[in-house]
Order: C-alpha cells, then sequence, then structure tokens
C-alpha cells in the first residue's frame, strides 16, 4: 500500500476511534468534547474531528444499545427475513414480520431505559424515531452496519423497497456492506424445496401426533367400556344364581304350603266330627 494511503487509514481509524468516544458522552458533552479532542489533534486530523455532528437524542440512544451490545438477535432476524424474501415464503415472512415489530418495540423501550439511566430523556417523538430507525436496521443491511458503528447521528427509516439511506448518518467512516451473491435458480429451488418438505414434515408430524392422541383417547373408552362389561356379566351372574336359588326356595315353598293344606284338611275334618259329638254329648245332658 502507499505510504500515503496508509497515512489515510491511520488517519481514519483514528477519527473513528475519537468519534467512538464522543458519541458515548451524553449529547450534552459531545460539542465540549470536541472541541477539546480537535484542540489536541493536528491539524487535519483535527478538522475531520471539528466536522464531527451532534447526535440527535434517537441516534445517541440506539448508539447506546449497539454499545450494549443489544443488537446480535435483531440482526439475526434481519438475516433470517432477507432469506424467507428470497424463498418467497408468504407464512414464514409473516411470522418474521411480527417477531419484528415485537423485537423492535422491546428494543425502543430498551435505548429509551439506557438513555434515561444516564440522565438524558427521549421524548416520544425521539422514540418513535428510535423504532425507525430499529426498524431500518433489521430490514436493510446497510443500515445495519451503520446502527452497529456506535456512531450514529441521525435517525434512519426504511422506505419501502428502496435501500435506506445512510448518507451522513454516521460520525467518521461507514463500514462497507459487501454484496451479498445473489442466489442461483437452482438455489432458490433447493431452498423452496427444502422448506416445502420441512413444511410436509411438521405437517406429518401434527397429523401423527393428533392420530396418536385419539388412539390413546379411544383405547382409554375401549378399556372402560370393557370393565364395566365385565362387571355387568359378574352382576348377571350373581343375580342368576340368586334367582335360581329363589326358585329352590319358592318350590320348596309350595310343596310346605300343599303339605300344610291337606294337614289342615284333616284337622278341620277332626274339628267338625268332635263339634258333632260334643254337640250329642250337650243334647243328651239336656
Amino acid at each position: 500500500m502507499h505510504p500515503s494511503a496508509d497515512k489515510a487509514a491511520a488517519d481514519q481509524a483514528q477519527l473513528d476511534e475519537i468519534a467512538a468516544e464522543l458519541y458515548a458522552l451524553p449529547p450534552e458533552e459531545f460539542t465540549a468534547a470536541r472541541n477539546v479532542r480537535a484542540a489536541a489533534s493536528d491539524r487535519a486530523l483535527a478538522a475531520k474531528v471539528k466536522a464531527l455532528r451532534k447526535p440527535t437524542a434517537s441516534a445517541w440512544a440506539v448508539d447506546l444499545l449497539a454499545r450494549d451490545g443489544q443488537l446480535g438477535e435483531a440482526l439475526e432476524l434481519a438475516g433470517a427475513l432477507r432469506e424467507a424474501q428470497d424463498d418467497l415464503d408468504a407464512a414464514e415472512l409473516g411470522r418474521l414480520s411480527r417477531q419484528r415489530r415485537a423485537l423492535v418495540t422491546a428494543l425502543a423501550t430498551q435505548a429509551v431505559d439506557l438513555a434515561r439511566d444516564r440522565g438524558v430523556a427521549v421524548s416520544a417523538s425521539a422514540r418513535t424515531d428510535v423504532e425507525k430507525t430499529l426498524n431500518a436496521a433489521v430490514m436493510d443491511a446497510a443500515a445495519a452496519a451503520a446502527v452497529m458503528t456506535g456512531r450514529l447521528i441521525r435517525p434512519l427509516e426504511a422506505g419501502g423497497f428502496d435501500a435506506v439511506d445512510v448518507s451522513d448518518a454516521v460520525g467518521g467512516s461507514l463500514p462497507g456492506v459487501p454484496d451479498a451473491p445473489a442466489p442461483t435458480r437452482d438455489d432458490l429451488a433447493e431452498r423452496r424445496a427444502r422448506k416445502a418438505a420441512e413444511r410436509a414434515l411438521r405437517e406429518a408430524e401434527r397429523a401423527s401426533g393428533e392420530a396418536e392422541r385419539e388412539l390413546t383417547r379411544i383405547d382409554t373408552a375401549l378399556a372402560k367400556v370393557r370393565e364395566r362389561g365385565d362387571l355387568l356379566r359378574e352382576r348377571v351372574g350373581d343375580l342368576r344364581a340368586e334367582l335360581a336359588r329363589l326358585e329352590v326356595d319358592a318350590d320348596k315353598a309350595d310343596h310346605e304350603a300343599a303339605r300344610l293344606e291337606t294337614v289342615r284338611s284333616e284337622a278341620a275334618d277332626k274339628a267338625r266330627a268332635a263339634a258333632r259329638q260334643a254337640d250329642r254329648a250337650r243334647e243328651t245332658l239336656g
């Protein structure tokens, strides 16, 4: 590398380092600290330090998140969103979009809380700008790179399908965003086929689980019915045995009744004969 290029790179790295230190300060302390650092630098660097702009409250709150390491999940979600868009997976894209909105809201709350902990109040309009900036970082790779520097000086906003404007959005240098190779048709076809296979697997597993649960329910009901049938048959056997005993007892009672009727008839004959004899005895006495 040419010596002048080495010097320029070193100056840029030094400027980025100074900018990172300055943007870590509360916004009201920025200007005075910047002027001190500019005065302590050589002429070329001093001009660049002096040109660093004070961050807005919303940009500074987002910088706090970046320095606090809170944006990893958002960037992972950004990659998943871009993949779903490439795959034209509407269902997955819808799920990820809902997750994006919830994550952006939660991160905005964290940014406001971090700012408040450092004595800086974030207004309602500034909080809206925080949410727009975080949403842009999730939706656009260049916006994500700008946010992750921790040197953001103004809010960002994603506008439909257009790239997010990150010009003059960062104090110091803006890391380049390498272009991802466009997926080939074969790659897309393979991804879509895999997504379709994964959906088919999830559906098959869901149907299998439902079938297993239904089979378990039927087995339980069948076991209960069989148990009730066994109890009823046992009860029928007991009742039949009881009925047989009652029939025997009834036959015995019938036989005893017949015997007693015969005995009674004989006793009645004897009683009538004794009564006649008594009548004749009374007549003789009279």
